[in-house]
């Protein structure tokens, strides 16, 4: 499957109806060391390390990743 491209829109969007989102924070290891928030309930899983975390992520998720 493709990944797609979803507007922060298209996310509030989606939450507001109900459908259960699972938050991957791939931000580089300096920018989450110089970032002050993170989507609570995220998890971190830095781009070059993604295949180690695949068992954090509940399968059948909507999975939506975010970076700087």
């Amino acid at each position: 499957m493709e990944p797609e491209r979803i507007t922060a829109r298209e996310v509030k969007r989606r939450l507001d109806a109900g459908i259960q989102i699972m938050f991957i924070d791939a931000r580089s290891e300096e920018a989450w060391a110089e970032a002050t928030e993170q989507i609570p309930g995220s998890i971190r899983v830095p781009p070059d390390e993604a295949e180690n975390h695949l068992s954090r992520i509940p399968r059948g998720s909507l999975v939506v990743s975010y970076c700087t």
